[in-house]
């Protein structure tokens, strides 16, 4: 089952984290399942990540973090979306992230944590099924 076109999902490298070998993966896979996929490329911040989710009417974006600030990042583009009215954006995300993390990401508001060696079909499974 294809997904709709109109499901709207914005994929960003916040921060110097120059390595986007994974994030370009997930994004064609994403789009390979019929999402519209916006990806930002690297060396973003949460202003710019934010600022492209409410212009592109997102319904979900993405984050790959492997440079070890994943709670600042996090943190600051929930917040964000927040003031912008936007807090049904779905929030996910992947990286290098301890497992420590991850009861604390959730309680922030992200919707899942993609850690190394989640399969393509495992995220875009998860996405049909929790983004709009």
């Amino acid at each position: 089952m294809k997904m709709s076109a109109r499901t709207r999902v914005v994929i960003a490298k916040p921060g110097l984290d120059g390595h986007d070998r994974g994030v370009k993966i997930v994004a064609r896979a994403l789009r390979d399942a019929g999402m519209e996929v916006i990806y930002t490329g690297l060396h973003q911040t949460p202003e710019q990540i934010v600022e492209t989710t409410i212009q592109e009417d997102a319904d979900a974006v993405g984050l790959s973090v492997l440079s070890g600030a994943h709670m600042t990042l996090f943190r600051r583009v929930i917040e964000l979306l927040a003031e912008r009215g936007a807090q049904d954006v779905v929030v996910f995300g992947g990286g290098i992230i301890p497992d420590e993390d991850l009861p604390e990401l959730e309680r922030l508001g992200v919707a899942r944590i993609f850690t190394p060696g989640a399969t393509t079909e495992s995220i875009v499974e998860w996405a049909r099924s929790h983004i709009a």
